[in-house]
C-alpha cells in the first residue's frame, strides 16, 4: 500500500472524502499522516476519529518559508510518504520544496484551470458571467495552480447562485474525483512526466480529463 500525506489548514472536507474511499477499500493507500499549519483545523479531528496520526506544524515556530518547507519536508520523508496530497493547505510553497518533491505532489482547485488561479474562484465565475464552472486536480508545480490538469468535472451555474451555493455545488464534484486521481496514482496508473500528466501510459490532453468522459476511462477502483 503506498503510503499518503495528506496536508491541511482547515475543514477537511476532501480529506473526509479520501478517507471514506480508504475504509471503503477504493483507495490502493495508506492515509500515513494528516499535517496542518493550524491546530484549530477540524480536518485534524476527521483524523483522529479515523485512527490517522495527525501533526501540527505552526508557521510561526519559523523564521522564514523556506525553513518552513524544509522541516514540513523533512517530516514527510520521515513518514515514507510516496504522494503528497494538498487537501486545502493554504500555503504558497517554495520551489525548493515543490523540487523535492516534484511529481509526487496533487492539488485539487476549485475552477477550471487555468481560469481563475488563486482565491475567490467562485466569486469570480459570478462576476464574469459563466455559465459553468468546476473543479481541476492537477500536479503541483512551482507555478501556482498551474500544473499539468489531470481531471476536471463541470457544474451549471445558475442565475440565482451566490458564491456560498456554487461552492457546494463545486465540492460535492470534488469528494468525487479527487479519490479517483489519488487512486489512479496509487495504482501506478498516474504520472508526471517531462511537465505533462500521463494516464496509463498515455499523455493527457492540457485540460486534463473532462467530466463527461465515459465511465471506462474513470473507472477509479482499486485493482
Amino acid at each position: 500500500m503506498m503510503k499518503l500525506v495528506v496536508l491541511i489548514s482547515g475543514n477537511g472536507s476532501n480529506l473526509q472524502a479520501l478517507i471514506d474511499a480508504q475504509q471503503a477499500g477504493r483507495l490502493r493507500g495508506e492515509i500515513a499522516a494528516v499535517i496542518s499549519n493550524r491546530a484549530d483545523a477540524y480536518g485534524l479531528q476527521r483524523a483522529s476519529e479515523a485512527g490517522i496520526a495527525t501533526r501540527v506544524i505552526p508557521a510561526q515556530d519559523y523564521a522564514d518559508r523556506a525553513a518552513y518547507d524544509i522541516a514540513l519536508g523533512d517530516v514527510i520523508e520521515a513518514l515514507g510518504a510516496e504522494l503528497i496530497v494538498m487537501a486545502g493547505f493554504m500555503r504558497i510553497l517554495t520551489p525548493e520544496f515543490v523540487q523535492r518533491f516534484a511529481g509526487h505532489m496533487l492539488n485539487i482547485h476549485p475552477s477550471l484551470l487555468p481560469k481563475y488561479q488563486g482565491m475567490n474562484t467562485h466569486q469570480r465565475a459570478l462576476a464574469a458571467g459563466d455559465a459553468e464552472h468546476g473543479t481541476s486536480v492537477h500536479f503541483v508545480t512551482e507555478e501556482l495552480d498551474g500544473g499539468p490538469v489531470i481531471l476536471q468535472a463541470k457544474v451549471p451555474v445558475f442565475a440565482e447562485d451566490d458564491a456560498e451555493i456554487l461552492a457546494e455545488r463545486v465540492q460535492t464534484q470534488e469528494h468525487c474525483i479527487y479519490p479517483l486521481v489519488v487512486n489512479w496514482f496509487c495504482c501506478g496508473r498516474l504520472a508526471l512526466r517531462d511537465g505533462q500528466a500521463w494516464l496509463d501510459q498515455q499523455p493527457l490532453p492540457a485540460a486534463g480529463y473532462a467530466s463527461e468522459a465515459d465511465e471506462g476511462d474513470l473507472d477509479g477502483e482499486a485493482e
